[in-house]
């Protein structure tokens, strides 16, 4: 009996202290991945993987890779965790700063570069690669970035465009848009890529003729680390004057079904992921997929007055990964967005008087999707070959009626913007050795619209239609780009791209030059030269000559810029980096107007298509320097500072040189985050986040007071455009996070303040019918972002 309480004592000791003894295990998760060279995506079997210990005294833990280059390091526990991995003939890699959670597996996808074989191998550690592009033939003005950073970064809700608006030489100029000008040039400069093709603007609310909008469709749960580029892009890049955002897709768990579940102020969302099995090979795929839908929709439908307006946006994202053994590997990707903004107007001229928005009801819908299948294959040791066919579409509508004074209506504007291309491209990497690699390649695109665009003339008193046009044309861009690296300090890149576009027989022929060389292991030198080409937005071509309906501009040239960057890395102790580019950009063959001494640019645009008959005269110039100071995440702590001086103006048909609207001749960005421990545990985190951002303001056409007093609304002079300078612009925000591993979930709670001291940046000036006064357009106020996030 005495044994028998002992016992029964012992299992109730153990029930009540069993819920201690869960919570004081080491919570773990499983890292894995791929090795393979980076220029040819072959397989490096036996590869040597290995966690780096701060402490000497831990017990080693590593593996080899596979056949098939795959490594898997099982029961890692979470936190902040170094990879080192090693591979004769290979520069050994380092990566720090791998963020283990329970939520889910950690996969790497690690491409190691071929080390000359009559020197001695060089480490590689992430404290420079971090800031290296994954595209090797980029030699400046490129830098990748990770999905990590458009979370932890505060503002960016997982968007990279705003992520990038850290970044030297990039700024945005609206609040409410994720819209970035690059060096000075206008956001349509800006081309968006995935899996090697261009795709359509993957923006919510986006605006024909821009390539932003006001949330991301993208989801940050697809992406993997991505190249941003902002001048002097290699040659595989065409058709982009100012920069490119080239992403790359990540495969889904291939071995077991993850989920992530969050809801937030700007939508709720779910994530999928997890093995495909694959015919009856025995081969497993994956699948990945995310479903967002707007939380102001949810909350619009449940009864909730928004003052009117009513704003509905959903998008799903998915990659299918699709492995076939000999005959190489397969994916399937895509997405879609649709977006739908309705205002209604109210039938009373006093509320007119208090809010003139309120004398119109308006429409605005975007639909965007694109979807493609690529095709990669490994032709022996050192080729690589890739080829992907795409189809994406876009369609814009957006109409606005306006109450006249007996409260009937009448079609202000109607514009209907349909657009659709299927892209075939291929690209073939040669590794011929460890010192030379070519890169060339292809792709074609059929190009279909049906454009309609209506705008009401004051001056003539009736909607005046300008452009309606049904068709299709073709686009071919075809690139070839050699790097040579003669000595481990040397490195060099050359190449050529062409670009023809057949609406108008118009081509492009432009050389791209690259070239590094390495002053020490910690300091660089660069140096790039390109030449760039695109065409205008499509319905630009298409603008009607009222009395014959005939296409005014449909000849027109592409637009050129070339570009020169002259730049300095430099390795500090600390985890520290430092780099300055200077950079010229001269800018021909920009369109300005034809029938008028005038100082319309195309420089200038924001959106849409101008009503214009317009010729290749203008002219455009960008200059700066950039300095980037960075600290890379050591310690729980990082910062990121980005400063810009520069200069950018134009030339319209009237001769005369002018600051453009984008020349706000400094910008400046502070991004930093410090997180700790909570109770000396790794399986809780507390992380503070802010931005600073300071930049001198927009430059607006100043009012004309006179003629606005005489005419009862706002008039521009434009014989001085862009001479007024708007406020500087000054924003703070600071965002908060918890996260919470438990054994098999990861739970984050964060709450972004945006514009956090609430500051009125001004956004445009007009003339205020009721006070017959010049007055603001403020830009957006206080601003709080609650999200919460499950891993499992």
């Amino acid at each position: 009996v005495p044994n028998m309480n002992r016992t029964k004592k012992s299992l109730l000791l153990l029930l009540v202290f069993s819920p201690f003894c869960l919570l004081a295990q080491q919570l773990t998760q499983t890292v894995k991945g791929t090795v393979a060279d980076k220029s040819v995506k072959t397989p490096l079997i036996g590869a040597s993987v290995a966690l780096v210990f701060d402490d000497p005294a831990a017990a080693p833990r590593g593996t080899t890779t596979d056949a098939d280059g795959n490594f898997r390091l099982p029961q890692i526990p979470v936190g902040k965790h170094t990879l080192q991995v090693s591979y004769l003939g290979y520069k050994t890699q380092t990566l720090t700063n791998i963020t283990v959670n329970s939520g889910k597996e950690v996969f790497l996808n690690i491409e190691m570069e071929e080390d000359l074989a009559t020197l001695k191998a060089v480490e590689i550690v992430a404290k420079v690669d971090k800031q290296k592009p994954l595209n090797e033939l980029s030699t400046v003005s490129a830098r990748t970035f990770s999905v990590e950073e458009t979370q932890r970064f505060v503002a960016a809700v997982n968007d990279p465009a705003r992520m990038a608006s850290s970044f030297a030489g990039v700024m945005m100029g609206n609040d409410g848009n994720n819209t970035i000008n690059i060096r000075g040039n206008s956001a349509n400069g800006l081309v968006w890529r995935m899996e090697g093709v261009e795709i359509p603007n993957p923006n919510h609310f986006s605006a024909v003729g821009s390539s932003g909008g006001g949330i991301s469709i993208l989801s940050a749960q697809l992406l993997t680390n991505s190249d941003f580029m902002t001048g002097a892009f290699a040659a595989e890049y065409g058709n982009a004057l100012s920069g490119v955002f080239d992403l790359r897709l990540r495969k889904g768990n291939s071995e077991k079904r993850e989920y992530t579940l969050s809801a937030g102020f700007l939508g709720l969302d779910a994530a999928a992921e997890g093995p495909m099995r694959l015919g009856g090979g025995g081969r497993t795929g994956s699948f990945l997929v995310n479903y967002r839908y707007s939380t102001l929709s949810l909350i619009g439908k449940l009864g909730v007055d928004f003052g009117g307006s009513t704003t509905d946006f959903q998008d799903l994202s998915f990659n299918f990964w699709l492995p076939a053994g000999r005959f190489g590997t397969f994916t399937v990707f895509g997405l879609g967005g649709l977006s739908l903004q309705k205002f209604k107007g109210t039938a009373d001229s006093l509320t007119w008087e208090d809010d003139f928005f309120k004398q119109y009801t308006t429409r605005f819908g975007a639909k965007t999707a694109a979807v493609g299948l690529t095709h990669s294959l490994i032709l022996g040791e050192r080729t690589f070959l890739k080829t992907v066919v795409a189809a994406s579409g876009t369609e814009n509508t957006d109409a606005g009626d306006q109450f006249q004074a007996d409260y009937s209506q009448r079609k202000y504007w109607d514009e209907r913007h349909g657009q659709s291309k299927i892209t075939f491209s291929t690209v073939l990497n040669h590794k011929f050795n460890a010192r030379n690699l070519l890169r060339t390649g292809f792709y074609a695109s059929q190009l279909g619209y049906d454009l309609n665009q209506a705008n009401w003339d004051d001056d003539e008193e009736r909607l005046v239609q300008e452009v309606q046009r049904t068709g299709a044309t073709q686009t071919l861009n075809a690139f070839a780009q050699w790097q040579f690296r003669p000595s481990e300090r040397w490195t060099l890149n050359a190449g050529l791209h062409s670009f023809h576009f057949f609406l108008n027989q118009k081509h492009s022929l432009e050389p791209r030059f690259g070239a590094k060389y390495a002053l020490s292991e910690r300091q660089t030198l660069n140096f790039g030269y390109g030449l760039h080409s695109q065409m205008q937005p499509l319905g630009t071509y298409f603008i009607r000559d009222e009395a014959t309906g005939a296409a005014l501009n449909e000849d027109m040239d592409l637009s050129k810029a070339q570009h020169f960057v002259l730049g300095f890395d430099q390795m500090l102790p600390g985890n520290l980096h430092l780099k300055t580019e200077a950079y010229y950009q001269h800018l021909t063959k920009i369109p300005v107007n034809r029938d008028a001494a005038t100082s319309f640019s195309m420089l200038n645009l924001v959106e849409d298509f101008p009503a214009e008959a317009l010729e290749n005269t203008g002219r455009g110039r960008n200059m700066g320097l950039e300095l980037t100071f960075e600290k890379f995440l050591t310690r729980g702590l990082y910062f990121l500072l980005s400063s810009s001086v520069f200069e950018s103006e134009y030339r319209g048909s009237d001769g005369i040189w002018r600051g453009t609207r984008f020349n706000l001749n400094h910008a400046h960005s502070f991004v930093a985050g410090k997180e700790w421990p909570l109770g000396g545990r790794k399986n809780r985190t507390f992380a503070v986040n802010i931005k600073l951002t300071q930049m001198g303001g927009l430059r607006e056409t100043p009012l004309d007071l006179e003629a606005s007093l005489a005419k009862g609304e706002t008039v521009r002079d434009d014989s001085r455009a862009f001479e007024a300078r708007l406020p500087a612009y000054f924003r703070l925000d600071t965002g908060l996070r918890l996260k919470r591993n438990y054994r098999a979930a990861t739970t984050t709670l964060s709450l972004d303040i945006q514009n956090t001291t609430n500051r009125k940046n001004v956004f445009s000036q007009y003339f205020d019918e009721k006070t017959l006064a010049p007055k603001y357009f403020y830009q957006a106020p206080l601003i709080p972002i609650l999200a919460y996030k499950v891993e499992f």
